[in-house]
């Protein structure tokens, strides 16, 4: 990741864009408080990618939980075929 400041940010604007397509770049500045720069891809993938997540998350959490329901097109559940090997 690159890192620069807002004052070397502005005089090389176009640099930093063309840079951003490959990986994100920090922007900091003396307050310390950073921004980061990235393609719209970039972003879009993670925003893809944490929606994923969370969905996984609350399916795990319903299973947790015993809120989930199985589906099963010839009426037997999994469990109850465990059940009966047992």
């Amino acid at each position: 990741m690159q890192n620069t400041n807002p004052k070397k940010l502005r005089a090389e604007l176009k640099d930093y864009l063309d840079l951003a397509m490959d990986e994100p770049i920090r922007i900091q500045k003396r307050s310390g408080e950073s921004f980061i720069l990235l393609a719209e891809d970039s972003y879009a993938k993670m925003q893809n990618e944490i929606v994923s997540l969370q969905r996984r998350l609350l399916s795990l959490t319903e299973a947790f939980e015993g809120n989930a329901k199985e589906y099963s097109p010839n009426k037997k559940t999994r469990l109850s075929r465990l059940k009966k090997k047992k």
